[in-house]
Formats: structure tokens, C-alpha cells, sequence
């Protein structure tokens, strides 16, 4: 499965809603990686290993499912999750990328992909349908909070 949507964080049409720099933006994206219970609700424990400036490995924790993935960055312009393949998840990956089509102008491309193959039955269509509502809604949610965190001042 291919999924890939936009979300647009400075809108010259829209004055009312507080720009946000390329470096905030950059921490917010930064930061959902290495404080992720500041984005995921749902998330009981996450774990750092093996911490770089370019990259992170984490184990996280949902109830009784552990995950296991590995977070690099490249400075100032996307950050990309892999999820080796690990006892029934599948492998994947999710890639969140800083575009600035004018200047200033920023808006982040989420691109998800996973290994399943494209022959997919109606069942599992339905079901990938259901998870890239709930890759956007969860996307959503963390401009959301990077836009907190900026009002807040606590991203440069």
C-alpha cells in the first residue's frame, strides 16, 4: 500500500493561523520522533537507543504490541520511520517531508508505504482505506500539536 497527502502549515490566505518557521517546523517533526507521547495518546512507553544527531532507533510500546523502528533525519527537510519487518507487523515506511513551493510558504508531505503486495482482496482494501484515515487524522494531529508547542515557545 502507497499512501501520500499534503497538509499546507503556512497559508498566505489564511493570516489568522500563526506561520510557522522552517525551524519550528523542523523541531515539531524532530521532536514527534523522540518525545512521541507528546503526539500519540495511545502510547503507553517509547524507548531510545542508540541516539545520533541523524538518527534515532526507538521501541515503542501499545499495550501488549511492542514496535521496534529506526528514525533519520535529514536536517531541515524530512524525517523517515522504518519499521523493519518484526513477529506479524510487516515491514514499513513513513516519510514526512518540509516542502516550501514560495518561500516561506511551508507545507509537509506524508508518504507512507508498506511491503504488502498490490494484489489486495476487498477485506483488505477496506481495512487500508480505514488506516490512511487514520495516518491522515494522526498527521493532522501532530501539526496540531507543533503549532501548540511553537505558540508555546518551546521550539525555538
Amino acid at each position: 500500500m502507497k499512501f501520500e497527502h499534503l497538509i499546507v502549515i503556512n497559508d498566505p490566505s489564511h493570516p489568522e493561523i500563526m506561520p510557522l518557521t522552517r525551524t519550528q517546523l523542523w523541531h515539531g517533526l524532530v521532536l514527534r520522533a523522540e518525545e512521541p507521547r507528546l503526539f500519540v495518546a495511545h502510547l503507553d512507553d517509547c524507548q531510545l537507543f542508540d541516539h545520533t544527531t541523524n538518527s534515532v532507533t526507538r521501541e515503542c510500546r501499545y499495550g501488549q504490541v511492542t514496535i521496534r523502528d529506526i528514525v533519520t533525519y535529514t536536517s531541515q527537510s524530512h524525517v523517515h520511520y522504518e519499521v523493519p519487518k518484526q513477529l506479524d507487523i510487516e515491514g514499513s515506511h513513513m516519510t514526512m517531508t518540509i516542502e516550501e513551493p514560495q518561500p516561506s510558504a511551508f507545507r509537509v508531505l506524508f508518504s507512507y508505504e508498506d511491503n504488502a503486495t498490490d494484489e489486495v482482496s476487498e477485506e483488505e482494501k477496506l481495512y487500508n482505506q480505514f488506516r490512511c484515515s487514520a495516518y491522515e487524522e494522526a498527521d493532522n494531529d501532530t501539526i496540531r500539536v507543533i503549532r501548540e508547542l511553537a505558540e508555546e515557545g518551546r521550539l525555538g
